[in-house]
């Protein structure tokens, strides 16, 4: 069996080389001079002749190369078709051009490396049938958009569309007559390009992933055609839009920011920090990636003399390491923001990513390591260029270590911290807004363990191009929960959002750094506060993953301190996911059921139970992918626990029904102290449970000041664990002395474990 699928291999590669001989002929009038500059954008004339030169001897490539030529054979076989656009995402024929703008890219690679007329024919025949219809469509019937398009409801997708077609257009080039070129030009593809940008200059003049597309689809069609005016759209947005201050997109983004660069240059400058975190989340990054890389690749071979991969210190490239480091430990994206679970580095967004800066970015060994796992290349220069290193054993693995990225344009306005300790990853979430797929969740974390959801962020409320949710779009629901302050594992006040869930507010403001440390082996460790998120109140979360001898696996530590002008009440929740398996709140079942609240997402959380803690901690034990799991937090008699259900007042079922835990306190200044445990396992089939209880015998604040906090852990085994976090100082060199219980502790930097 082996042996004829190896068989069969050898036949596909040999008949891609058979092809590539027999069809490499000269051709009539439409054949390209040597002088010719096509392709030129992610092909290269020298490009080509390398990979001609190389085919059925590298094998990720011929691997790539074959799937595509098998999918774009049977595609021409079948035909193609261009509907009149009626339909939102999901729909018949927005599914059509979606499609039909893939198979134009990759037919037009196929030509450019088999050299068969048969591939540019069919590109040829579809931009022709585009040609025909675009001057006769009117804005896509559809309502919703800010900005319409005409071929999709949003022109987004309008521009989705050139940017791949502009890459066919440029392989078929010289395939075409000038004649030919004119009309295609004339009747496609400058009005299509006037369209997205000057007819839309909502859309097209602003900071937002919706641009980035904008900018390049018509920055890409202008580097085929030679077009200057409007590669200086594309490059430095329109001069002038009479735009109003204050104009909104349908997720309540401001359209227009005065002072703000604008075109594919602002689009670099505002959203990227230093450290390439984009400041929509790793969801959005990883969708502009896709436009900002491949435009930065056309400008590198038409236009080197701009430097655009080194541009802002080389951004771009960052930015590729960037969202690899913003995975877990299965490569899927951490859900900040409006993200959809399970997007991962394998998705094409990121194939090209790491292809292009592995090709332009000093040839990183550790990028063939995720090119390796993703198993397939982009079929153009840098595709090449990494299935050679893949090919010559160059890979070294992607070591995902903690990491601390910052939010902003200078890097001042916040950031993500990630700590990993063996399995365990926590992310920390004191980032800015993150412009209108922003929520309102400050000092936010979620929890992870090999790539397995502990304490959960609930991403988007979106069935991403599923037609019969919404048409695919976005739902109230992601406005009226998966935004809210309460819908995350951070705390609320009052039942009020974070800056009253305003935009205006929001994006104004930012979470600060207070210190991270990473230099120990054993601590990992991150604080930061936040200010303006309630006026009148200050918090400060701080979390450490501690590795001890003592536990069975490193463990989490979670303290956050609240200071306050009056007295509130502090809601702090956990997302939890898995099976309650045994809690010491002696807590009551309510028979009937009732909504947590009316407004800010309260109104879609089941009370299901709740109680008042007995003791000085509350021990809740649960089971999740066969692993046990235990949150210990200091509490008083007067606190409420209670246990909800996200799935109120949801008549068509768009949210999931996941579990909660909020810790219910009323205050004016306080301190939550929480430390949680990945302890056991479980076998289905052995039917054998393991290490099932928490080793915390019992947890303290043994000491809180407005300088200081202090922490002691008290295993089953009767072993203290202290740990203190300087809330004023962030110094590393600072020197500390403080006593507890009549032992002086001493130490240098942030914090103290021992």
């Amino acid at each position: 069996m082996k042996l004829k699928k190896r068989i069969s291999f050898k036949l596909i590669l040999l008949m891609l080389l058979t092809v590539t001989i027999s069809c490499n002929k000269t051709t009539d009038s439409k054949t390209n001079t040597a002088k010719s500059s096509h392709p030129k954008l992610i092909l290269t004339k020298q490009g080509v002749k390398n990979i001609r030169a190389n085919l059925g001897t590298i094998p990720i490539f011929d691997k790539t190369l074959a799937a595509t030529k098998k999918e774009i054979d049977a595609e021409i076989e079948k035909g193609f078709e261009v509907p009149i656009p009626k339909d939102y995402s999901g729909g018949y024929t927005h599914e059509t051009h979606k499609k039909n703008f893939f198979l134009l890219q990759k037919a037009g690679v196929l030509y450019q490396i088999l050299n068969d007329d048969k591939y540019a024919q069919y590109v040829k025949d579809m931009l022709f049938a585009y040609a025909k219809q675009y001057p006769t469509l009117p804005i896509h019937p559809k309502p919703r958009s800010y900005a319409r398009g005409k071929l999709f409801w949003q022109c987004l997708n309008d521009s989705n569309w050139l940017v791949y077609t502009a890459q066919a257009y440029d392989c078929i080039y010289d395939f075409l007559s000038k004649e030919e070129r004119d009309i295609l030009e004339k009747d496609l593809f400058i009005p299509f390009a006037n369209y997205i940008s000057e007819g839309n200059p909502q859309f097209f003049n602003r900071v937002h992933n919706h641009s980035t597309w904008g900018n390049v689809a018509v920055g890409m069609i202008a580097l085929v055609m030679d077009n200057d005016d409007l590669l200086e759209k594309a490059l430095n947005g329109l001069k002038v839009d009479n735009l109003k201050e204050g104009m909104k997109d349908n997720d309540g983004g401001l359209i227009q920011v005065k002072g703000q660069r604008l075109g594919f240059y602002g689009n670099l400058d505002e959203p990227f920090s230093p450290d390439g975190y984009y400041n929509e989340g790793p969801y959005y990054q990883r969708y502009a990636m896709y436009p900002f890389l491949i435009f930065a690749e056309a400008l590198q071979n038409v236009k080197p003399e701009l430097k655009i991969l080194e541009y802002k210190d080389g951004v771009l490239l960052k930015a590729v390491d960037a969202l690899i480091n913003l995975t877990d430990a299965n490569g899927n994206f951490f859900p900040l923001n409006d993200g959809q679970k399970g997007m991962s580095y394998y998705t094409a967004a990121l194939v090209s990513a790491v292809d292009i800066a592995y090709h332009y970015g000093g040839k990183n060994p550790e990028l063939l390591s995720i090119a390796k796992k993703q198993d397939r290349v982009v079929l153009d220069d840098t595709g090449f260029s990494i299935a050679l290193g893949i090919k010559e054993g160059l890979e070294k693995p992607f070591e995902k270590k903690s990491i601390n990225l910052s939010d902003g344009k200078d890097g001042t306005e916040g950031g993500v911290g990630i700590l990993r300790n063996e399995s365990i990853e926590l992310v920390y979430k004191y980032a800015s807004q993150g412009s209108s797929h922003g929520h309102y969740d400050k000092l936010s974390f979620s929890l992870y363990e090999d790539g397995n959801e502990v304490i959960q962020d609930y991403g988007l409320s979106r069935f991403v191009n599923i037609e019969q949710k919404g048409g695919g779009n976005y739902l109230k629901e992601n406005k009226t929960w998966a935004k809210q302050t309460i819908a995350h594992n951070t705390l609320t006040l009052n039942g009020e959002n974070h800056f009253k869930g305003k935009y205006e507010i929001g994006s104004k403001h930012h979470p600060v750094l207070h210190f991270y440390d990473d230099s120990k082996k054993n601590v990992q460790i991150i604080s930061a506060s936040e200010k303006n998120a309630y006026p009148g109140t200050e918090m400060l979360r701080t979390f450490a993953i501690i590795k001890d001898a003592d536990f069975e696996k490193p463990f989490t530590v979670d303290l956050f301190k609240v200071k306050s002008n009056k007295k509130n009440q502090y809601d702090l929740p956990y997302y939890y996911l898995g099976q309650i398996i045994t809690t010491n709140l002696d807590y009551k079942s309510n028979t009937t059921l009732n909504s947590l609240g009316k407004k800010n997402g309260y109104q879609h959380l089941w009370k299901e139970a709740s109680g008042n803690p007995s003791s000085e901690n509350i021990v809740f034990s649960w089971m999740n992918n066969k692993q046990f799991y235990s949150l210990t937090s200091t509490t008083n008699t007067s606190d409420e626990i209670i246990l909800g259900r996200i799935g109120a007042n949801d008549p068509d079922y768009n949210l999931r029904k996941d579990p909660t835990f909020i810790l219910r306190r009323n205050a004016q200044n306080t301190t939550f102290a929480s430390v949680i445990e990945s302890h056991g396992s479980y076998s289905y089939v052995s039917e054998l449970a393991l290490n099932t209880y928490s080793n915390i015998k019992s947890l303290e604040i043994v000491f809180d000041t407005e300088a200081y906090t202090a922490i002691n852990i008290l295993t089953k085994s009767n072993k203290n664990k202290i740990l203190i976090i300087s809330n004023k100082d962030n110094s590393k060199e600072r020197k500390h002395s403080i006593e507890i219980n009549n032992k002086n502790y001493k130490w240098v930097g942030s914090y103290y474990y021992n």
